[in-house]
């Protein structure tokens, strides 16, 4: 099917500098029990900076993502940092809210070189929704169940994680994540050969967690970051992220036969998913089985949002819908409803990171 030109149905829930926010970063979205959609991403309260005081923040959706209700606050963190939102909704209608937090002068680079105590690193947290977003629990602490002592950067996805619906591990939670390991030698910590992936596994409805599969490799060629991952209709998980380090292309993928607990291989790389370093996400279509990525295509910049579809569990890609040449970094797709797929993407006429912008897609183009 040829590229869309059509005029698609836009809107932007996120405006940089808008609603006592100097930027929004790192969306991610997922379609609740109720039918509403629900846009979360950082709202960051001095700059764009990935540090300082950050929430995170949700807007919620009755028409499909045409129109965006009030910002509301969904996680903070006082003066300092909570962010990385990966949210899901169970099968019960809880929505599950996995974040990340650390002190608000904790930059991911002095953290990768050790300099920050672990009570100030990064840690991970969790809320859930039994109202389909609108109010919130008390968070809860997580991180002696889901990451190693030694491991110094941590982020969960970003985007959206996902819960099994079929086969032998039905009902879990598969939070994908990524972390650093300390160095050895003379290095200092802060090369990408220390990146590694892993996942967060819940059987119990987000009651307890664990680690599952951890891809960690100082190789220098493979180094899973940012990870997002997709139930196949065959019941593996696949999984694909951000590689940092000079492999083939700047992706790596994965699969997993049982349930995200082990990799049937470690991450290879995946060149044909042509772009720059950054986030990119994966929904399911079902049937047809069909897989689709979206991020930017462009391959030196973070410009050209794309999205391409295979139709062979992530092993070829091709694209099928690009919403435009400009600016563009981190999305997140949803299922909206039997005929449209909905795009969460930052982007803007002359950054990536002036708005968070929704575009709603046929099914029928992407398939």
């Amino acid at each position: 099917m040829a590229l869309g030109v059509a005029a698609y149905e836009d809107s932007v829930p996120f405006r940089a500098g808008a609603e006592g926010y100097a930027s929004f970063r790192i969306p991610a979205v997922v379609r609740a029990a109720d039918g509403a959609l629900l846009a979360f991403c950082e709202g960051r309260v001095g700059s764009e900076e990935d540090f300082g005081d950050i929430d995170i923040v949700l807007k919620r959706s009755t028409d499909g993502g045409r129109t965006w209700g009030q910002l509301q606050i969904a996680a903070e963190n006082g003066d300092d940092t909570a962010g990385n939102p990966a949210p899901v909704v169970l099968d019960t209608g809880r929505v599950v809210l996995v974040h990340v937090r650390n002190a608000a002068y904790a930059t991911e680079q002095e953290i990768r070189l050790g300099r920050v105590p672990a009570a100030d690193g990064r840690r991970v947290w969790l809320q859930h929704s039994d109202d389909h977003g609108r109010t919130w629990s008390t968070a809860r602490e997580i991180t002696e169940s889901v990451k190693h002592p030694d491991w110094r950067w941590y982020a969960t996805t970003p985007g959206h994680a996902i819960q099994l619906r079929h086969g032998p591990h039905a009902g879990r939670i598969v939070v994908p994540a990524n972390h650093s390991a300390p160095p050895s030698g003379d290095d200092t910590g802060a090369e990408g050969k220390y990146d590694g992936g892993h996942s967060l596994l819940s059987d119990d409805g987000g009651e307890t967690w664990r680690i599952g599969y951890t891809d960690s490799r100082s190789n220098g060629y493979i180094n899973a970051n940012e990870t997002t991952a997709a139930e196949l209709p065959d019941g593996r998980v696949y999984f694909n992220c951000r590689n940092d380090s000079p492999a083939p292309g700047t992706r790596a993928d994965a699969h997993s036969g049982d349930g995200g607990e082990t990799l049937e291989r470690p991450f290879r790389p995946q060149a044909g998913l042509t772009g720059p370093v950054v986030e990119g996400s994966v929904l399911p279509l079902g049937d047809p089985d069909v897989l689709v990525f979206s991020g930017p295509a462009d391959p030196g910049f973070r410009a050209l949002m794309t999205v391409r579809a295979s139709r062979d569990h992530g092993v070829t890609w091709q694209p099928v819908h690009t919403v435009g040449g400009l600016p563009a970094a981190y999305s997140d797709l949803v299922r909206i409803d039997d005929g449209t797929v909905g795009l969460l993407y930052e982007t803007g006429d002359f950054s990536a990171y002036t708005t968070i912008t929704f575009r709603r897609i046929p099914v029928e183009e992407l398939s």
